[in-house]
């Protein structure tokens, strides 16, 4: 991995790209470039001669495949991060020489055209992350999934570089979704996007388990072979299912690699099963325990370092970042990780309860940029380390994800088709079958920021503020009156995330699939009471033209609020989630849903419990009647939810339309609603609504 920055239209241009590269030093620290046009070279930074001008592109340098400095040359300029592993085979097809992955790049966009850059992509088998500048157009990419990190800005002028943190200089910095192509105009000062497509989930493999097997053998032993570098490397390691498998099959290449392991303490789960796993097959491990009393000073490198202060997120990079401490001693310039195997497969213990285990993955392999890999690309390259991911490979990931549901989820068996090519492959029976422990829990890590949080009389998320004062990320709410995106927002907001607005469609049809209808004009007035801007779009409410509405609502809010995801309330709805995720995906949000899968009478009672009021305004099921609306919802009410879900199955939570709520109060409202008037509308003994006439805002009690 490489560092790569540009900036553009800034008379300062000189002086702020190289703060910009010495921010991304420890991406790269074989050799520093830049180019305007000509192109200057440097073993180290000091010694770089930044010419004094306007537009510039830069590059730090970790040579893997040759030794090739950037920028590159060609009719354009190309600055790239990239392990580019057909490199070889396109340089044969079309007929060219190169000496490594980049040139080969170069070489590839400049027969083809930039214009053609989508097409070029979809041939590059490997990650990659590179801005090809071409006279007064400038074009910014990366791999599909987002494995290498990019992130841009147009405030005060156009900036990118692989690290958020590397552009202090400018405002509103964005991270690029990995489904867009970036083009920047110099000459207008504009940028638009080429769309990228996507993996599918159809159609399904409709092959034996047998096959299914075999293909997947292949293609991962093929997928980890062509990632092994030349020289010896490390291996991220817990002893569970996804990082033995790959130990075994790096064993059976006759790869030399060394297995690394971090937790709080010598009795951590991870330590026992990765000393168990080592034994058994023979495998060099390092051992890293970073105890209590050394935890907080990880935690204060590490935060400001990911940017984030998310508690899974810095629980899952402290086992990382310990154990690349360790192979950074040993002069390592690569490390293998197990990433994407639960995505794939439904290694999580919400699976279990999908409603559609194969949609699913497909939202968690497109949310993966935002939850894994940008945390775990910068504490590796922290510690002058390429972290590859070969299960994350474009083949596996097409594959996996047209794997019938059936042979993922088998009762209470998570991943259990990779759980039977583990035995077979040579994956001893006991971590084969080891049950799903995260990192943040099987290493203790989790256990030790909670005792640090205790110690301040803080919840972990307010404890982990402390170390990074900025907001996580600029969120905007579909926000419908109800109870879910309400308890959704303020999940989002107790996890230091910036609420910027609420997102409300208003629609026309009482029968919408997508949108909440009862009430809805009440958000104008939740939106006052909570001091949160509201922004209102309405819609016929058409099937599926509607999605264009919501587009419309999150045009204007990431326009006039600079919002970089949305948040929703969804439970289990697959129809509106996939939609959701749909359209966020293509305007380049990212895409929050705090509440999927949670346990519909959990919800209910959090809820609850954090103080919320909240009453039905409208009930549509067998065993409700009219009774139920109006009255503020009481931990006896859920009772009655949970014996009638029992006799009926009635969705708990609503979410099946049994009912609609309105949220009168709680923790996030700066005042209280008061209802003063409203009419009961009954269409029959289970079926009623309630319209809402008159309200005003008070004081809280």
């Amino acid at each position: 991995m490489c560092g790569i920055a540009g900036i553009f239209d800034d008379p300062e241009a000189y002086k702020k790209l190289k703060t910009i590269l010495n921010l991304l030093k420890e991406r790269g620290k074989d050799s520093f470039g830049v180019s305007d046009g000509e192109t200057e070279l440097a073993p180290t930074l000091k010694e770089l001669k930044i010419p004094k001008v306007e537009n510039l592109i830069g590059h730090c340098l970790h040579a893997v495949v040759g030794h090739v400095p950037q920028p590159l040359m060609g009719k354009g300029r190309l600055v790239s991060n990239c392990e580019i592993y057909n490199w070889k085979e396109l340089m044969k097809k079309y007929s060219f020489k190169a000496e490594n992955d980049s040139e080969m790049l170069l070489k590839l966009i400049e027969i083809k055209g930039p214009e053609n850059l989508p097409e070029i992509l979809e041939e590059l088998q490997g990650t990659y992350a590179f801005a090809y500048w071409i006279e007064d157009m400038v074009y910014l990419a990366r791999d599909i999934i987002g494995i290498k990190p990019l992130w841009y800005s147009l405030s005060p002028s156009f900036a990118f570089a692989s690290e958020k943190k590397a552009l202090p200089f400018h405002s509103d910095v964005k991270e690029l979704s990995p489904r867009k192509i970036l083009a920047y105009d110099l000459n207008r000062k504009r940028i638009s996007f080429f769309q990228r497509k996507f993996f599918s989930i159809t159609p399904e493999i409709n092959r034996d388990k047998e096959y299914i097997l075999n293909k997947l053998e292949e293609l991962i032993s093929e997928a980890v072979k062509i990632r092994i570098p030349d020289k010896k490397f490390g291996l991220l390691f817990s002893g569970g299912l996804d990082s033995t498998l790959l130990a075994v099959i790096l064993k059976k290449l006759g790869a030399d690699f060394t297995c690394y392991v971090a937790a709080l303490k010598e009795d951590a789960e991870d330590i026992i099963y990765a000393k168990k796993a080592a034994s058994a097959l023979n495998l060099k491990l390092r051992i890293k325990i970073a105890p209590l009393e050394e935890l907080e000073d990880y935690i204060e490198k590490i935060v400001p370092l990911i940017e984030d202060s998310n508690v899974v997120k810095v629980g899952v990079a402290l086992p990382i970042y310990a154990a690349c401490e360790l192979a950074k001693e040993d002069s390592l310039k690569v490390i293998f990780s197990a990433l994407g195997a639960d995505e794939l497969f439904g290694g999580y213990y919400r699976y279990r309860k999908s409603l559609d285990i194969n949609k699913d993955c497909l939202s968690d392999i497109i949310k993966m940029y935002e939850r894994n890999t940008y945390r775990d690309d910068v504490v590796t390259m922290y510690h002058n380390l390429e972290i590859r991911v070969p299960l994350l490979d474009k083949k596996i990931v097409d594959f996996s994800l047209k794997v019938p549901a059936r042979y993922k989820i088998q009762g209470d068996m998570d991943k259990a088709i990779l759980r039977e090519l583990a035995r077979r492959m040579g994956v001893p029976e006991e971590i084969a079958l080891r049950r799903k422990k995260a990192a943040q829990y099987g290493s203790r890590f989790d256990y030790g920021i909670n005792k640090l949080a205790k110690r301040t009389g803080k919840s972990k998320s307010e404890y982990l503020r402390d170390f990074y004062k900025e907001p996580n990320i600029r969120l905007g709410v579909l926000f419908s009156s109800g109870k879910d995106s309400t308890f959704a927002l303020d999940i989002m907001r107790r996890q230091n995330y910036s609420i910027e607005c609420l997102i409300s469609l208003i629609s026309k049809n009482p029968e919408s699939y997508m949108f909440h209808t009862p009430n809805i004009h009440m958000v104008k007035l939740q939106a006052e009471a909570m001091g949160i801007p509201l922004v209102l779009q309405e819609t016929e409410g058409h099937k599926e033209e509607e999605l264009f509405d919501m587009e419309k609502a999150l045009r204007r809010a990431k326009q006039d609020y600079y919002i970089q995801g949305v948040v929703t309330g969804a439970l289990y709805s697959n129809y509106q989630r996939e939609r959701i995720e749909r359209v966020c995906d293509g305007l380049g949000l990212k895409i929050f849903s705090p509440l999927w899968h949670m346990d519909q009478k959990k919800e209910m009672r959090q809820i609850l419990k954090k103080g919320y009021k909240i009453i039905f305004s409208s009930i549509a099921s067998y065993g409700l009647d009219k009774s139920w609306l109006a009255g503020k919802i009481t931990e006896k009410d859920v009772d009655r939810l949970v014996e009638l879900n029992k006799k009926y199955m009635i969705n708990i939570a609503g979410e099946g339309g049994e009912f609609e709520s309105l949220v009168l109060d709680g923790p996030i409202f700066k005042k209280a609603i008061k209802i003063e008037d409203y009419d009961i509308i009954e269409e029959n003994e289970n079926t009623a609504r309630m319209l809402v006439k008159k309200a005003k805002l008070v004081d809280k009690e």
